[in-house]
């Protein structure tokens, strides 16, 4: 096995078991970040129906419009942001977190930060 598979492997071990437990714990929406080099991606899952219910994104125009790039600190906070108000307007006030394979420092810290200052709650 080559060095990426291997890593690869590990990264999909790790996003299974976290979200295998988040399903056992909790029974609220599941809010679920993804991170590439360039973009931030984040969305609220209702698990028990198999939909999206809200979602944003770098890639959106009104949200790149405020961002000088993509792939920072301030961007995922202003997705984190955006996000919560979106998920307010909803009626979605309780989220559990779902990292995925992502480690909880940096951009996907930061995005959940900006989402609870706009008064999400997990």
């Amino acid at each position: 096995m080559t060095a990426n598979v291997k890593l690869r492997a590990t990264a999909d071990r790790r996003k299974t078991r976290l979200r295998a437990k988040l399903r056992r714990v909790s029974d609220r929406m599941r809010l679920s970040v993804y991170r590439s080099g360039q973009n931030i991606y984040a969305q609220i899952i209702d698990d028990t129906k198999g939909i999206t219910l809200v979602a944003a994104s770098t890639m959106e125009k009104d949200v790149r419009s405020k961002l000088k790039t993509g792939a920072n600190k301030d961007a995922a906070a202003n997705v984190g942001k955006t996000l919560a108000e979106r998920a307010k307007a909803a009626g979605i006030s309780e989220v559990v977190f779902d990292r995925g394979q992502f480690r909880f420092h940096g951009r996907i810290k930061a995005l959940a930060d900006g989402a609870r200052e706009a008064g999400l709650k997990f």
